[in-house]
Parts: C-alpha cells; sequence; structure tokens
C-alpha cells in the first residue's frame, strides 16, 4: 500500500497564527515551562509541525538536529498525557543515550507545569538492575534507544499497550546503526491507535518504508529551504603522521574556535590526541566506547559549559551529541565514506551561524580527499599549515571550572538550589555562576575559574537546602 502523505508546505511569515507559542491550543500546564525556558516565537518546523500534532495526525518531519523539533514533539506527547493513569503513554526511541538524555532534560523542563510526571530514561551502557526496578511502577514517558527497550520489553518489565504517542527521533540514524529489527518489534508492542511521529534529517526508502508500516496518513512537514542555509567553510591540510598533533594544534591556536569536536577513527587515537593537546595548553578530553557512562557524562557536562575547549572522539562516541555553538570540527584522520564525513562537519553551523570544517590529510588519506572531490564535483580548498609549536597558547585557559555535587534529582535537587546557595550564603555574584546540570544522583555547575576555589570552599563549609553535601572539582 502506497503511503498517503498530507503535505504541508512552508509557513507564511505573515500568518501571525503560527509565529507564537501563545496562538497554539496547548493546555494550561505546559505555559510554566514554555515561559521558564523563554519559549516564545516558534521555530519553522515547530511552525508547520504543531498545527497537525496538536490535532492527533501521524507525522513525518524532516529536520535536522538543532532546528527545534524536540520540543514540537514534547509539547505533543504532553498535551496527550493524563498523569492519573499510571501507564507509559510516550514512548520516544533515540539513536544514543547522550541524545536520550538531550531529550529527556528538554521534555522535563516543558513538563514543570504538570504534577507528579514520571519519566524514565532507559539505554544501554547502564546497569538493568536500576532500570529493572524504576519499573515497579510505570512511568508515564519513556525515552531510550531501541536496544535497551527491546530487552525489556522481552524481559516483560516494560509494557506499552498505553501509548499514545510514539516518536522516532533520528529514524535515520537508528537505521545507520542497525536497530532496523528492533524498532519493528517494539512498534509491534505499542498501541495500533496510538500517534506516531517520525524525525529524521534525511528521507531514504529505507525511511520510507519503516513510514509506510507505523505510520496512518501522515502529514509531512520540512524545513529544507525554509531558511537560507549556514556556510560550512572547508578546509583541508596536507600534512605527515609525524607532524599531525602539533599541527592540529597550530590550526586550533590560530582558528581559535570556543568549542571543538576532534573525529579520530580509533579509540587509541582519541587518547593520544587528547593527551597531545592537553601538553599544548589546551583544555581538551577524549571519548570513546570503553569509558563508562558517569565519565562520558562528565565529559559531556564540561564539554557544554565551557570548562573543556576540546572534545576527541570517535564517531560512535559522537553519535547523537546536540552541541549548540559548536565552534569547528576538525578531521584528524578523514572517515572511510563520504557519508560519515558529512554528517561530522554538519555538527558545525547550526542555527543560523556558519562553521568551520578543518581536515588534516596525509599520503595515504588522499584517496578519500579524491572521493570527496567526486562527491562534491569541485576541487577540495586546499591550505598551508601554520607554523607549529609544542606550544601553544591560542585558546588560553577553559573560562569555566565544573563543581561536581554528590545530591541530584533524587534528593530533590533543583538547579535554583544550588545557585541559591551560591549567591546566597555563599556570597557569589550570579554573573560568575554558569550552567548547572542535574543528574539523578549529582549535579554539576560550572563557576568562572576566578571564582571557582572560593565557591569550592564555600560550598564545602556551607549546606544547600539545609543539609551538608559533598563537593568536588572536576
Amino acid at each position: 500500500m502506497a503511503l498517503e502523505v498530507e503535505r504541508i508546505g512552508p509557513v507564511s511569515c505573515d500568518d501571525a497564527r503560527m509565529k507564537l507559542f501563545s496562538d497554539l491550543p496547548l493546555d494550561s500546564q505546559l505555559a510554566p515551562g514554555l515561559d521558564a525556558a523563554g519559549y516564545v516565537e516558534l521555530t519553522p518546523i515547530q511552525a508547520q509541525a504543531l498545527p497537525s500534532i496538536l490535532d492527533g495526525k501521524d507525522l513525518i518531519g524532516l529536520a535536522p538536529t538543532g532546528s527545534g523539533k524536540t520540543v514540537a514533539f514534547g509539547l505533543g506527547l504532553l498535551q496527550r498525557l493524563d498523569v492519573a493513569q499510571i501507564r507509559v503513554q510516550a514512548l520516544v526511541l533515540c539513536p544514543t543515550r547522550e541524545l536520550a538524555d538531550q531529550v529527556a532534560k528538554e521534555i522535563r523542563r516543558l513538563a514543570i507545569g504538570i504534577p507528579n510526571l514520571k519519566l524514565s530514561i532507559l539505554c544501554g551502557g547502564i546497569g538493568l538492575r536500576p532500570q529493572l526496578a524504576s519499573l515497579t511502577h510505570d512511568p508515564h514517558v519513556v525515552v531510550g534507544t531501541p536496544g535497551r527497550i527491546q530487552e525489556l520489553l522481552r524481559r516483560k518489565a516494560l509494557h506499552l499497550g498505553g501509548v499514545r504517542t510514539l516518536v522516532l527521533d533520528e529514524a535515520d540514524r537508528m537505521l545507520d546503526m542497525g536497530f532496523s529489527e528492533a524498532i519493528n518489534e517494539i512498534v509491534e508492542r505499542t498501541n495500533k491507535e496510538r500517534q506516531s511521529l517520525l524525525f529524521s534529517a534525511t528521507f531514504s526508502d529505507e525511511i520510507r518504508e519503516i513510514a509506510t508500516r507505523m505510520l496512518k496518513e501522515p502529514a509531512e512537514v520540512s524545513v529544507e529551504g525554509g531558511e537560507t542555509q549556514p556556510t560550512i567553510k572547508q578546509l583541508f591540510f596536507e600534512t605527515t603522521l609525524s607532524n599531525k598533533q602539533l599541527g592540529l594544534g597550530a590550526l586550533l591556536a590560530l582558528h581559535k574556535p570556543q568549542s571543538t569536536v576532534v573525529f579520530c577513527n580509533t579509540r587509541r587515537d582519541t587518547v593520544e590526541v587528547a593527551t597531545s593537546l592537553q601538553a599544548q595548553g589546551f583544555a581538551a578530553a577524549a571519548m570513546h566506547g570503553e569509558i563508562d557512562q558517569r565519565e562520558r557524562d562528565e565529559i559531556l557536562v564540561r564539554f557544554g559549559n565551557a570548562s573543556c575547549q576540546v572534545l576527541v572522539a570517535t564517531d560512535v562516541a559522537g553519535r547523537g551529541l546536540d552541541i549548540k555553538d559548536l565552534g569547528a570540527v576538525v578531521n584528524y584522520e578523514l572517515p572511510t565514506n563520504t557519508e560519515d564525513y558529512l554528517h561530522r562537519i554538519g555538527r558545525t553551523g547550526r542555527m543560523g551561524k556558519d562553521g568551520l570544517a578543518l581536515s588534516l590529510v596525509t599520503h595515504r588519506e588522499m584517496q578519500r580527499a579524491k572521493a570527496l572531490e567526486a562527491e562534491y564535483g569541485a576541487p577540495l580548498n586546499w591550505n598551508r599549515l601554520p607554523a607549529t609549536n609544542a606550544k601553544n597558547e591560542g585558546l588560553g585557559i577553559a573560562p569555566m571550572v565544573t563543581l561536581c555535587i554528590d545530591s541530584g534529582r533524587t534528593e530533590k535537587m533543583r538547579p535554583g538550589d544550588i545557585l541559591g546557595a551560591l549567591t546566597g550564603d555563599a556570597g557569589l555574584k550570579g554573573s560568575v555562576v554558569g550552567k548547572i546540570d542535574v543528574f539523578a544522583t549529582r549535579s554539576y555547575v560550572a563557576i568562572h575559574r576566578s571564582q571557582a576555589n572560593a565557591a569550592l570552599n564555600r560550598l564545602k563549609n556551607g549546606k544547600i537546602k539545609g543539609r551538608k553535601v559533598r563537593v568536588r572539582k572536576i
């Protein structure tokens, strides 16, 4: 059966009804979350998607990360919830743990006006026993990765018969990672009368095939071509293997991006490159598949709050990262196919800002460079490496330092509690306090480097929410 699609064109800028969240028929309980997040105007994907989502229609959304799609489907699934019914009513499938964490944080933020809402994050790479224990009482919303959701279904620990809204986020990446079979099994276990929302950056034959199976007469919305796409400046540098690490440092010192992801093809390279950058004076960290979840969380927190300026990662570790305002992407080694190259550089140049992609290329990688030329149908932009030096002062010291507090959501810790302790008893100005991240059992706060030691000492000697807490610098 052919997939019937109701196509919805771009929304006119003159249509005032589609410009503000306040113009949408949203439940009043969603207003506090929108106000707290400062959301007033709709992004293009929200303006196109939300009317259909709120009307209960199935939907295909063609939109990249950073377009505001999470808010669109988050509001939709929250609108359909009945917290009086203790059962899973919404399921969001994501390709990676990192993306699942980010999606869950956004939904929690939107749901602050909904009392007694329970949301569970169920992902692989984390101990199964705590997740099984958390499912003793069904959550209202589940955000997770297909493999772990499939495992919990087979153990009969998770029940999806009451799902009202099913979301596939970054469906193309999930299929690229081999989750097709798991997704099919999960979809079969959900309520057949559900609303289904599929979001993807591309619409391949495989995506269309899965959409045909799981969606009913979907509307299709797209932000492609709706706005002027940002430019990603792509520069290529021929180098030798022996000069690569210093060459990388020289490029970072020259271009001075505030945040950079350096992609390596192996775990070993991530560690060696991060160590080399640290020796050159950069705040860098390595992220690969063998580090545990807690360390991954802390690295991403530091990178997201300006305590770490360079993240060195493999493709697998870097998937699903939704990092706003990423200054540059570096290919320490070119990937083996053009698709991975495009995925890598697509992480810069988002939210309407231009991006920068730098590639270091040795003689043995020239065939990959030629493949890129063939893909683009134009010569690559080759440049000369700047002079290398074992000590680069280009980026300077990271402006922020991260403090870890051994208390989190389990103890009802909130960002406002931490901010209040720092600006109240600790006597710091609010301007020196940066991003605050609260996890289940711990919290992180970024402090301006000049005040970090004072904040650490005052929190150690003081109290948060009337009780002593352990605090350390990471």
